[in-house]
C-alpha cells in the first residue's frame, strides 16, 4: 500500500512540476518576455544586407511588410539588429520621438568612411553648427537667394562646355560633376577644375561605401571608403587652416562663402568652431551634393526625356519665364516661385525615384509600438519604400503624376524625400533650387529624347541607372 500511495505522489508531484513549468513559460512570454517585431535576422555579420542590396529596398521592403507586418517588422542590416518601421504611421512615430525614444545613428562603415565620431557620437551635444543652428540659418531661403544667380551660370557654363558640343551625352555623370563643381565653389570657393576632380574622386570611393557591411578588407566597398574618406579630410582640413591663416591675417578676400562664415560664426560663450566641427559639417553638405542632389536632378531630367507631355508643359512654363526676363539676366528669388509646375514634376520624380533610402536611429529606452516591444540599442529605419508607391497614400502609384502635389498635395508623413520632423534634412531648399535652376537651363536649350529604354537600376547608397541615363539633345531653333 505504501509503494502504490508512493507512487501517486509521485504521479502527483511531477503533473504539478509539469504544469509549474507550463504555467511558468506561458507567462513569461505573455509577460516576461517583449513580444519583438516579427522577421528574422538572417546570416550572422552580414544579417540580410546582401538580400537587401540584390533585391534593392523597394522590394526588400514591400515583401517584408507582406509577409510579417505594414507596421513594424526585424531584421538585420549593416550588422545591426533593426527594427523597420513602416507606413505614414510609422514615419510621424519616429519624426515625433527624436531625443524622447530616439537619438539619431550612423552605420559603423559611414563613421569610419567619413572619420568623424564626435559628428556622430555627440549629436546631442551641442558640438556641431547643425546644433547651434548655423547651418539651418544659411540654408534658409533668405540666405540662399544670393546662390541663385550663381547657380544659374554654372549650369548655363556647364551646359556650353559638357552638353552643346555633343549630339548624347549621359545626364548620371555629367550631374555628378556639375552638382560637385558647384558645391565646391559655393561652400568654399573653390573652382580650380583639377582640385575639384581630386576631391571628387575620393568622394566617389566614399559614397560607393558609405552604406556597407563593414568588412575591412582589400577590395571592398567599407575598404576603399575608408581609404576615400582620408583623402577628403586631409585635403579639407588643408583648406580650413589656409582660410583660418587669411582670415587672421585680415586680408582682402573675396570669400563670403559658407567656410568663411563657418570660421567666423561663435556660439553663445563667444567659442568658435574648430577645425574638426567645421570639416564635419562642409562634408556633409559635400556628401548631399555629390551623391544624392545629382540623383535627384538626373532622374528629374530622366522623366522629362521620358514623357514628351509632361517636359512640354515644363518648356511652357521655363519658356515664358526666360522671355520675362529678356537675354542677359540671370534668374532670381521670384523666377524660382513662379516655377510651381516644373517643382511639381520635381517632387513626383522624387516620389518615384527618391535618391535618399530613410535614415536610422537608436533606441535609448524600451519602448512599444504598434503592440511590439523595441529594446533599448535596436537600430530602427524608417524608409521612403514604404509610402512612396504605396496605393494608401498615392492611387496608381506608378503613374507619374505632378497633379498629386497640387492644392494641399500629399497626407502628412507620405512624402518624405527630405524626412522629417527635428532633424528633417537642412539642405531641403538648396536641393530645390538646384533642381529648378538646372532644369531652367536644360529645357530652355534641348528638348531630350532617351537613349536607352526602360533602363536597370542598381542601388548602392542612392539609386544608380547602369547606362548613366544617356539622352538624345535636340537645340531649340533661334
Amino acid at each position: 500500500m505504501d509503494a502504490i500511495f508512493s507512487y501517486i505522489l509521485l504521479l502527483v508531484l511531477l503533473s504539478l512540476s509539469l504544469s509549474l513549468i507550463f504555467l511558468s513559460h506561458t507567462y513569461k512570454r505573455n509577460y516576461g518576455s517583449p513580444k519583438l517585431p516579427p522577421g528574422k535576422a538572417g546570416w550572422p555579420i552580414v544579417g540580410e544586407s546582401v538580400v537587401f542590396a540584390l533585391s534593392g529596398p523597394e522590394k526588400f521592403i514591400s515583401d517584408r511588410m507582406n509577409k510579417y507586418s505594414p507596421q513594424v517588422f526585424q531584421t538585420s542590416l549593416l550588422g545591426e539588429k533593426m527594427a523597420v518601421f513602416c507606413g505614414a504611421s510609422g514615419n510621424k512615430f519616429l519624426f515625433s520621438n527624436e531625443t524622447k525614444l530616439l537619438t539619431s545613428w550612423w552605420p559603423q562603415s559611414m563613421k569610419k568612411a567619413l572619420l568623424f565620431p564626435s559628428f556622430v557620437e555627440n549629436s546631442l551635444k551641442e558640438v556641431t553648427a547643425l546644433k547651434r543652428g548655423f547651418l539651418h540659418e544659411i540654408l534658409k531661403p533668405e540666405a540662399l537667394k544670393h546662390y541663385i544667380p550663381i547657380m544659374d551660370s554654372m549650369a548655363a557654363q556647364h551646359l556650353d562646355s559638357e552638353w552643346a558640343p555633343h549630339g548624347e551625352v549621359k545626364v548620371f555623370p555629367m550631374l555628378k560633376k556639375y552638382t560637385f563643381a558647384l558645391a565646391c565653389k559655393l561652400f568654399m570657393s573653390i573652382e580650380d577644375p583639377e582640385h575639384v576632380a581630386r576631391l571628387a574622386e575620393a568622394f566617389t570611393l566614399v559614397t560607393s561605401g558609405l552604406f556597407s557591411v563593414p568588412i575591412d578588407f582589400p577590395g571592398m566597398a567599407y575598404n576603399r571608403a575608408i581609404k576615400g574618406g582620408r583623402m577628403v579630410r586631409e585635403e579639407l582640413l588643408g583648406i580650413i587652416r589656409h582660410r583660418r591663416k587669411e582670415l587672421s591675417e585680415k586680408k582682402e578676400t573675396p570669400f563670403g562663402d559658407l567656410l568663411s562664415r563657418m570660421l567666423l560664426v561663435t556660439d553663445e560663450d563667444g567659442k568658435f568652431m574648430n577645425e574638426m566641427e567645421i570639416s564635419n559639417n562642409i562634408i556633409g553638405l559635400l556628401v548631399a551634393s555629390y551623391d544624392t542632389t545629382s540623383t535627384a536632378v538626373t532622374f528629374v531630367l530622366n522623366y522629362l526625356a521620358e514623357l514628351p507631355h509632361v517636359y512640354s508643359a515644363v518648356f511652357k512654363e521655363q519658356m515664358e519665364i526666360a522671355k520675362s526676363k529678356g537675354t542677359e539676366k540671370l534668374l532670381n528669388w521670384e523666377d524660382i516661385e513662379k516655377m510651381k509646375y516644373s517643382w511639381n514634376v520635381a517632387r513626383e520624380a522624387l516620389r518615384l525615384t527618391p535618391p535618399a533610402q530613410g535614415a536610422f536611429r537608436e533606441a535609448i529606452t524600451d519602448f512599444t509600438y504598434a503592440g511590439f516591444t523595441i529594446p533599448k540599442g535596436w537600430k530602427t529605419f524608417w524608409t521612403v519604400h514604404s509610402t512612396h508607391k504605396n496605393p494608401q497614400y498615392f492611387p496608381n502609384p506608378e503613374k507619374f503624376d505632378p497633379s498629386r502635389f497640387e492644392g494641399s498635395g500629399p497626407a502628412p508623413y507620405t512624402f518624405v524625400p527630405f524626412g522629417g520632423g527635428a532633424r528633417m534634412c537642412p539642405g531641403k531648399e538648396y536641393a530645390r533650387l538646384e533642381v529648378l535652376v538646372f532644369m531652367h537651363n536644360v529645357v530652355k536649350r534641348f528638348k531630350l529624347e532617351k537613349a536607352v529604354a526602360n533602363e536597370k537600376i542598381i542601388y548602392h547608397s542612392s539609386p544608380t541607372p547602369v547606362n548613366g541615363v544617356p539622352v538624345r539633345l535636340q537645340p531649340h531653333e533661334k
